[in-house]
């Protein structure tokens, strides 16, 4: 070997030492965080949550980060797909070596990261998932949710759905884990409250394919009293004008999950119904000065208003720094340890994470629709502490496995 080759080699081995040294330098001042999502399958409500966590990210460390470090968060798109959640989750913690997860939207994809946390003893913040699996029968001390359950908001509903006496309830919901959830609750908890109730017609189209024409006469020639409605998304927009078109829902009192978000009201613009009870976030009558603050801020950085996944996303996000911050470390046992009983400040107002099943006690607004200046509205509504609509503890306990 010529010792000027003999030198090139040394160059180019100095070199890729340096490269190695200084991709381990980075990743030693970074806290490496992975987040999964179905952006491209759901992005009315996916889109404003990625911006809410981005503006946390920006936020915390612009403070100078957690324990010293800056947090770096790795996004991935799962498809709405539970098999693709986990292969990027998998990729995530192998190829990117994050130290924690969080996300999540559908029920499926959500439960399919639940036991992967479980599984690979990684830590999962669940943020958008509802279905009350994730924190009863399949939750396990790894994972966590942000988001109000869906026992919880179905609780809200119930609320004000039980003092209209109406006795005839037609029901509407899409065909999978969560929708199938929302309605055993809403029956289980109506019957409780109203023992003569009858339940005169469901409707169950599959997530994304409602045909509703179909379904608002099925739905109209069962002559209810009221109906109890969980679609949303592109689902419920084709609901919502179908049944103005037949006339569904004039002289009846409707209940619906999630229709005050901004993601789904919104769109119906002018069509928007008016009257429904729903659960959802009106944030352009939330007058507390924190969340003044957020709405400022974020309209600052993106030039829009707010969506119920902003808040989401940032308050996930804003969730994880406290999580490492009372932990002290990065070490999976011991953020698992911290996320117990964690309390922090969110834009809406203080949250616990609880000891029992590790679900947070984040609220949602209930209140009734309207039509204002040609688009949909929350009117009449109240703020609905998470920790107000929780089974006893004593329930939890026996659909809760030992972890």
């Amino acid at each position: 070997m010529t010792i000027r080759i003999r030198i090139r080699i040394k160059h180019v081995v100095a070199a890729t030492l340096g490269l190695v040294a200084a991709a381990s330098v980075l990743a030693q001042s970074t806290i490496k965080i992975g987040e999964i999502n179905s952006y491209k399958a759901q992005p009315a409500f996916l889109e404003p949550y990625r911006h809410g966590w981005e503006m946390a990210l920006e936020e915390i460390n612009a403070a100078g980060g957690v324990l010293g470090k800056k947090l770096e968060v790795i996004s991935r798109d799962d498809n709405g797909n539970p098999g693709d959640s986990v292969r990027v989750a998998e990729e995530l913690a192998t190829r990117e070596q994050v130290t924690l997860m969080f996300g999540g939207f559908l029920s499926n994809t959500g439960l399919a990261l639940t036991d992967y946390a479980k599984q690979r003893k990684i830590f999962f913040l669940a943020a958008e998932p509802l279905t009350d699996k994730i924190v009863w029968q399949n939750g396990n001390k790894y994972t966590y949710r942000l988001r109000p359950s869906t026992y919880m908001l179905v609780a809200m509903l119930v609320d004000e759905a039980a003092k209209l006496k109406k006795k005839r309830w037609a029901l509407v919901y899409p065909n999978y884990e969560y929708g199938q959830s929302a309605v055993a609750t809403f029956k289980k908890l109506m019957k409780e409250r109203q023992p003569d109730i009858e339940f005169v017609a469901e409707q169950a189209p599959p997530l994304g394919k409602i045909d509703a024409g179909s379904v608002t006469q099925a739905l109209a020639d069962a002559k209810p009293d009221a109906i109890f409605n969980a679609l949303f998304g592109a689902d419920l927009g084709k609901f919502v004008r179908d049944g103005n078109t037949r006339g569904l829902f004039e002289g009846r009192e409707v209940a619906s999950l999630l229709t005050g978000e901004p993601e789904y009201l919104d769109p119906l613009k002018a069509e928007a119904p008016a009257n429904w009870i729903v659960t959802g976030y009106p944030w352009y009558a939330i007058e507390t000065p924190e969340h003044k603050k957020f709405v400022e801020a974020y309209r600052k950085k993106f030039n829009t208003y707010p969506r119920n996944g902003s808040l989401v996303g940032y308050a996930a996000l804003m969730s994880i720094a406290a999580g490492l911050k009372k932990a002290g470390s990065t070490d999976t046992e011991k953020l698992a340890a911290a996320f117990s009983g964690l309390k922090l400040d969110t834009p809406v107002g203080p949250i616990t994470y609880r000891t029992q099943d590790n679900q947070s006690t984040l609220g949602a607004y209930v209140g009734r629709t309207a039509v204002k200046d040609g688009k949909g509205v929350m009117s009449n509504f109240i703020y609905v502490d998470g920790a107000t609509v929780q089974l006893p503890d004593a329930e939890v306990k026996k659909l809760r496995p030992a972890n």
